[in-house]
């Protein structure tokens, strides 16, 4: 493991740490994750670090943690230099640079997965993931033009729980569904319609399955709402339209989960 006291800010290697841009890093596969429960949740992932941008503080209280993830290179600052290279105010003493895991085929996701399709905001993808990981839903399917579970702030708000998932990029919906149902998968989306079941009358529970979330605004695509098996909404109060996505989907995946 190198160790380099930072005396510059002008290393080509420390300009991830400023880009929050997360189409940038899409062409070398790699993220950023910051704060010290991220990072600590990643030490233990089995990821391939880059490298890792921290005070001498936390190197001292972390350094066998450290080594022991294979950390190639590490950059010691104050948190005053950390803020430097970041350009704002930070609250935290690491930040991480990393490889995303490569994506997942098909065939080799777990039994019960979670497929967002259209959604816009990187914090409901990053809340998405961690209840996946608590609710032992393995895999997590998502298009490739849209936010990345590996995003800076996904990461952030899945506590690094991401990790845990399998994570699969599609590039066309309705025939990744196609292949989903050959692999014997029940296709369900979260949406409220006429004809959708209340989620607590739903059952059997098969054995695999996805569930399928839609945009924050606008829900699930018709057209992905007519391949499914299954349309489950939940009961609610008159008066309130939805939950948000995140929370739609936690409250589905435990119901789905209590009745395997």
């Amino acid at each position: 493991m190198e160790i380099i006291e930072l005396e510059t800010l002008e290393l080509p290697e420390l300009r991830p740490y400023a880009t929050l841009r997360g189409n940038l890093f899409d062409k070398d596969g790699s993220f950023v994750a910051d704060s010290p429960r991220v990072v600590g949740q990643l030490l233990g992932s089995g990821l391939e670090f880059k490298s890792l941008l921290c005070t001498p503080e936390y190197l001292e209280k972390e350094r066998e943690r450290i080594e022991a993830a294979g950390v190639p290179k590490v950059y010691l600052g104050s948190r005053e230099l950390l803020e430097r290279i970041v350009g704002h105010s930070i609250h935290h003493n690491v930040m991480a640079h990393l490889k995303r895991p490569t994506n997942v085929p098909l065939e080799e996701l777990p039994d019960r997965v979670v497929m967002l399709t259209r959604l816009n905001n990187l914090e409901n993808v990053g809340a998405i993931a961690r209840s996946a990981a608590a609710l032992g839903v393995g895999g997590y399917v998502v298009p490739s033009s849209g936010p990345h579970p590996y995003g800076r702030r996904a990461i952030r708000v899945s506590t690094g729980h991401v990790t845990r998932l399998k994570v699969h990029c599609y590039e066309d919906i309705l025939q990744t569904m196609e292949r989903l149902r050959e692999l014997g998968y029940t296709l369900l989306a979260a949406e409220a319609t006429p004809e959708a079941v209340p989620l607590a009358r739903f059952g059997p529970v098969p054995k695999r399955w996805a569930l399928i979330l839609g945009n924050e605004e606008e829900g699930v695509p018709e057209e992905v709402l007519e391949k499914c098996d299954a349309v489950l909404q939940i009961e609610m109060e008159p008066g309130i339209k939805s939950f948000n996505v995140a929370t739609a989907g936690a409250i589905i995946m435990y119901r789905l989960r209590i009745e395997r």
